[in-house]
């Protein structure tokens, strides 16, 4: 017990480093971008007395240091900024495209999850069969299309050629939900294929442990030691895998609400770095940077509690 507190200090400690880091590498990323700001931002005709104003509007006259630091100290606030375009405050873009990007990572999810653990467990039960082949080829197969890629094939195909479903969500995606079923489908493929291919390794390995043996000799039904004993003990390895996955679903969501035409948060940064508005790309790049630590920080603390033995030299 003691080893694990002394564990889950160091990696807490850990994580508030990395915190601690994600605004200061996403002000040095933003500085480096080419060009100047103030130009891009006064447009194709630029005005000497225009680009002063949104030099000063930027801080671009003061140095990085003291920008940072003032930068920063918004944050701890809760101030993410305002943006240079509309002077609307980035925690309104933020509140405006959050509810779409969180409906899309959501059903994503209650897809995701069910499928990978029912396609491990049948893969892992049928170790060599042509059920574990066909899983097997079908889930690799399917890794090795990139998500844009794959959205254009679905799109081309069940919207366009066969007018199944919309192709993107113009009109909304509270007026007409099944606009979401082909993003949906984008965002569960790859992640489907890597969890499922981790639940069935981990199942291999715990169906081969002493204490399922052990089950097996006092009679246990074969299906109730698959779900009830060796599945809890497989889940360490795509725990973390599915922490990561949500990290991952909310960074990917960029790429699918652009194919998509979906108006959440991956299409507001898009447009902000279009329109090289530096505070908007700032403050969602520190949102999106402090939720993948912490995720990666429950990834590893839901790792640590399912299988504590893995991390007892740490």
């Amino acid at each position: 017990m003691t080893s694990l507190r002394s564990w889950t200090g160091r990696r807490l400690l850990l994580g508030a480093g990395q915190s601690a880091a994600v605004p200061a590498l996403v002000f040095v990323l933003t500085e480096a971008l080419p060009g100047d700001a103030a130009d891009a931002l006064a447009g194709d005709d630029p005005d000497p007395q225009r680009i002063a104003v949104i030099r000063a509007a930027m801080d671009l006259d003061r140095p990085a240091l003291e920008r940072f630091l003032h930068w920063s100290g918004g944050l701890l606030r809760g101030d993410l900024g305002t943006s240079l375009v509309s002077g609307r405050p980035v925690t309104r873009y933020l509140a405006d495209g959050l509810a779409p990007t969180l409906l899309l990572a959501a059903l994503a999810l209650a897809l995701l999850v069910p499928l990978s653990l029912l396609l491990g467990v049948l893969a892992a039960g049928r170790e060599g069969g042509p059920l574990d082949r066909a899983i097997g080829s079908a889930t690799l197969a399917l890794y090795a299309v990139p998500e844009f890629a794959l959205g254009v094939l679905l799109v081309s195909v069940v919207a366009l050629r066969l007018g199944w479903l919309p192709p993107t969500a113009v009109g909304g995606v509270w007026r007409q939900p099944s606009v979401l079923v082909l993003p949906v489908l984008v965002l569960v493929a790859r992640p489907l294929c890597s969890i499922s291919r981790l639940v069935r390794a981990g199942m291999l390995a715990a169906l081969d442990a002493p204490y399922v043996r052990q089950a097996r000799r006092y009679g246990l039904s074969e299906a109730r030691i698959r779900w009830t004993h060796a599945l809890p003990n497989a889940l360490a390895p795509a725990a973390q895998q599915l922490a990561r996955t949500c990290d991952w679903l909310l960074c990917g969501v960029v790429v699918v609400e652009a194919l998509f035409v979906v108006p959440g948060l991956g299409t507001v940064l898009l447009d902000a770095v279009a329109a090289r508005d530096v505070p908007v790309v700032q403050g969602l790049a520190v949102v999106f940077g402090l939720f993948t630590v912490a995720l990666n920080l429950a990834a590893d603390l839901a790792a640590r509690r399912l299988a504590p033995r893995s991390e007892a030299a740490a």
